[in-house]
């Protein structure tokens, strides 16, 4: 895979995506979101990818933020469509039916922050930081941050991060709720790997069900019970349950083939 601002490595059947802007610390433009935009579309289509990874390129950063510059001449309706657009891919990225991780490697904020919301899980190293300093340039959160980091945190923390801009560290983050796990910079991807290792082991299918079911708690247009009970019963029709009900009555480890 080649792309104008991202890294793509096959490894294990994680692809490991590294947004590579070390120079402006990774910031998105609208070539990383097309980018990324792209890269979702193999990680759907292609069954040797069994999950992701997203980093970013460096030491310093994982995205700090919006490429403003891109910022400085537009309308209103322009920044509506900027902001459409990476909502969009947020989604894709959040709604994918294979595990992605994001190793938040030093900066998280404004649209690095909200990128990393968008992953299922976030592994921080112990020089994270995260937030959604958006008020400080007169404009507020736009890729699904006062959405996403409510649901994460709570209304009062997320009020407080989103309206004062203040940021915090990855053990305040991990405490909110916002980070998973934190680890040395150096293990980030193995702490990743350890844990996308034994997803890899289940079935791909309730897997993906399982997220799918996840994601329908905030989804106001239809009833996450509901959505569980359909999942649940769409397992049942897969061979990886046969396999899965066999293994358990045999007592003996199953060997799950994602159909």
């Amino acid at each position: 895979m080649s792309f104008q601002t991202l890294f793509t490595k096959l490894e294990d059947h994680t692809l490991i995506i590294t947004i590579n802007r070390p120079d402006i610390l990774n910031a998105l433009n609208k070539q990383v979101i097309n980018d990324l935009d792209a890269v979702m579309d193999r990680v759907y289509k292609f069954p040797e990818i069994k999950s992701v990874v997203i980093t970013g390129a460096g030491l310093k950063s994982f995205v700090a933020g919006a490429d403003i510059k891109e910022f400085e001449s537009l309308t209103k309706e322009q920044a509506v469509a900027v902001a459409k657009r990476g909502q969009a891919v947020f989604s894709k990225i959040e709604h994918c039916p294979k595990p992605v991780v994001a190793c938040v490697n030093g900066f998280a904020l404004g649209g690095g922050c909200e990128l990393a919301m968008s992953c299922h899980f976030v592994i921080a190293s112990e020089s994270a930081t995260f937030g959604q300093p958006e008020v400080n340039l007169g404009i507020m959160v736009g890729y699904g941050g006062s959405q996403r980091l409510t649901q994460r945190v709570g209304k009062g923390r997320a009020m407080e991060l989103i309206i004062t801009g203040k940021t915090i560290n990855a053990t305040q983050a991990m405490n909110y709720g916002l980070a998973n796990y934190v680890v040395p910079q150096s293990e980030l991807l193995d702490k990743a790997f350890s844990i996308l290792r034994v997803c890899h082991q289940k079935s791909l299918i309730a897997v993906g069900n399982s997220i799918k079911a996840i994601n329908a708690v905030w989804d106001e247009q239809v009833n996450g019970y509901d959505v569980e009970a359909e999942l649940f019963g769409e397992c049942f029709v897969t061979d990886d349950c046969k396999e899965g009900i066999q293994a358990f009555i045999d007592k003996r480890k199953p060997v799950f083939k994602g159909h």
